[in-house]
């Protein structure tokens, strides 16, 4: 995946939320519109406020009301769904593949990455872990996952993009610090040697974890973590390793979809008010990080955790590593089969 600004956010703010375009005009031609915005599994609580906000924003700025429903499962299921039907006007999914799978299909321009900044990534996560309270089993960093009996809990990396980044994120730990890869696909392997279950998604993972009480750590995204943990009761807490991959989930409006509806106008501006201040405060708050220099604090008093990070471009970038990786037969198969799973 690319990493580089397209349009700065300053115009493209102008161009959908201020006065005197065309598109604005007729967006108030007609009564109250309606989106879709189908996610995967861990926004659900980030984009129920953004709608609310945007919900209000639009219809001051435009004289429209407008509402957005949401739709949330494992990120591949859900660009699975779109692509056989499901009437979404945006996609807010967990990695590149899903979208760029939504794209082929027809349903999105082939030019999507570039119609927001950082290729239409607004915002960040890392990954991290989650152990009980106390971290009874010593859990600082990635070489403890395989010691002594820890049990890990994460989800299916064929399914749910959460899945994705931490197998990734187990790879480049090995990758980024000298190792080889036949080291990394031994250290991968042990990591699913001692994952019990696989949900198909991030959500159904922390259940697992949190309320099931499987597994000594939860190997996740860092804004599920945060949920997570503030929602055990103390029960739970989070670890940062020393290194971890960047987490870029991507955007994008479904063109056939909202062409069709008529919603286009509000569709884009939706995805725009991620970019905007009132959206990146909303975003820190539900500890993802927004992209863009001095992002705003997750609360009153708070800093982001420092961790070193590193992409999918470091690990050959998302179209090697979806066949590398996550194909049919690929790595993650040939563990997963002799690990007799």
């Amino acid at each position: 995946m690319r990493i580089r600004q397209s349009r700065s956010v300053a115009v493209l703010l102008a161009g959908v939320f201020l006065v005197a375009t065309a598109g604005a005009t007729a967006a108030a031609d007609s009564g109250p519109l309606t989106l879709l915005n189908v996610s995967y599994d861990p926004t659900r609580e980030l984009y129920r406020e953004i709608n609310d906000a945007f919900a209000k924003k639009y219809a001051a700025e435009h004289g429209r009301p407008v509402s957005v429903k949401q739709s949330h499962a494992a990120s591949g299921s859900q660009a699975r769904a779109v692509i056989d039907g499901l009437d979404a006007d945006v996609v807010t999914l967990a990695v590149w593949p899903d979208v760029e799978a939504v794209a082929k299909s027809g349903l999105i321009g082939p030019d999507w990455q570039d119609r927001l900044d950082n290729d239409s990534v607004p915002y960040h996560s890392v990954v991290v872990f989650v152990v009980r309270k106390g971290n009874p089993k010593g859990i600082k960093d990635w070489p403890d996952l395989v010691k002594d009996d820890v049990s890990i809990i994460t989800p299916n990396p064929k399914t749910s993009g959460n899945g994705k980044y931490s197998f990734l994120a187990a790879w480049g730990s090995v990758i980024t610090t000298g190792g080889s890869e036949d080291d990394a696909q031994k250290y991968v392997a042990e990591i699913y040697r001692r994952t019990p279950v696989l949900d198909t998604g991030a959500r159904a993972a922390t259940a697992t974890f949190s309320q099931k009480g499987l597994g000594d750590v939860h190997i996740t995204f860092e804004s599920e973590a945060h949920l997570e943990v503030n929602e055990s009761g103390g029960e739970l807490e989070i670890v940062f390793p020393t290194n971890s991959i960047r987490v870029d989930p991507p955007v994008a409006v479904v063109d056939r979809n909202v062409d069709k509806k008529g919603t286009r106008h509000a569709a884009e501006a939706y995805l725009a008010f991620l970019y905007s201040p009132e959206g990146r405060a909303i975003i820190a708050k539900h500890h993802y990080r927004p992209w863009g220099d001095a992002p705003p604090p997750p609360a009153a008093g708070e800093t982001w955790p420092t961790i070193t990070t590193y992409t999918i471009d470091e690990l050959g970038g998302w179209p090697t590593a979806t066949t590398k990786f996550f194909g049919e037969g690929g790595v993650f198969d040939a563990i997963y089969t002799r690990a007799g799973r």
